[in-house]
């Protein structure tokens, strides 16, 4: 008897990225990323797989690479990806499932993936696919929903929330949406042959209130000093985490 498949979230036909990003207030999260990126992510390199393209919101920041491949499993958010980036024959457009990537082994020398994580019913083997497609020595960039971020915390010692923060198992808080604690995301990092370099705990700010009141530059600017701090403490709402594929 064959095994169910591993659920999947489908952004076909979706307005996410001109709904969440273009038309929603999310000037802050978008250059508090951004930041995170210049960071972790070496400046150059050949070949670039982008997990999880969406519409192409990250793509234009991986100039450096020769070649970037973006996958999506919808092939609406690729299209759009295509029309935002226009014309250039560095970019490939793939649709494809995360969970059995098209691709050879070590295909790749680097890897993102950003606002996608947290989609994943089976996170360790979605990063097993990912280490078997890059090649020893590349650079992953990772980033994942903390769910032991500090307003979680502060809902659990109140009594308003059901679930621990600081218990090791994932949270899905809706259908197919996941938070994850970190000690969690090291350990599944270890065991797909990645070794953990870096982490930075970002949006830290990510506050209706008080985005409201202070200019998403200054905001900005003040996560991007708070940002290594993740080096020994994530209770920001979102981690980037920096990972080497281990040889052989």
């Amino acid at each position: 008897m064959s095994e169910a498949p591993i659920p999947v979230c489908d952004y076909e036909g979706s307005d996410y990225q001109e709904r969440f990003w273009d038309r929603g207030d999310r000037a802050y999260e978008d250059g508090a990323e951004a930041a995170a990126v210049r960071r972790l992510l070496p400046a150059k390199g050949e070949f670039l797989l982008e997990l999880g393209a969406g519409a192409g919101r990250n793509t234009a920041r991986y100039a450096g690479y020769t070649r970037v491949a973006l996958l999506d499993y919808s092939l609406s958010q690729l299209r759009q990806a295509r029309s935002r980036l226009g014309p250039d024959d560095r970019y490939e457009y793939i649709v494809g499932d995360i969970y059995y990537l098209p691709f050879k082994r070590g295909a790749f020398d680097a890897a993102t993936m950003i606002r996608t994580f947290h989609h994943m019913a089976d996170p360790q083997a979605a990063l097993v696919s990912v280490r078997r497609v890059l090649a020893s020595g590349a650079s992953f960039i990772l980033e994942y929903a903390n769910k032991r971020n500090l307003k979680a915390i502060l809902r659990w010692l109140g009594r308003r929330q059901s679930w621990n923060p600081f218990d090791l198992e994932s949270v899905e808080f809706v259908e197919l949406n996941f938070n994850f604690h970190p000690g969690s995301v090291r350990t599944w990092l270890r065991r797909a042959g990645f070794a953990v370099e870096r982490q930075l705990a970002v949006s830290h700010f990510r506050l209706p209130l008080v985005k409201s009141l202070i200019p998403s530059r200054a905001l900005v600017a003040a996560d991007s000093a708070l940002q290594p701090t993740g080096r020994w403490i994530q209770l920001s709402p979102s981690v980037f985490v920096l990972a080497q594929a281990k040889g052989p």
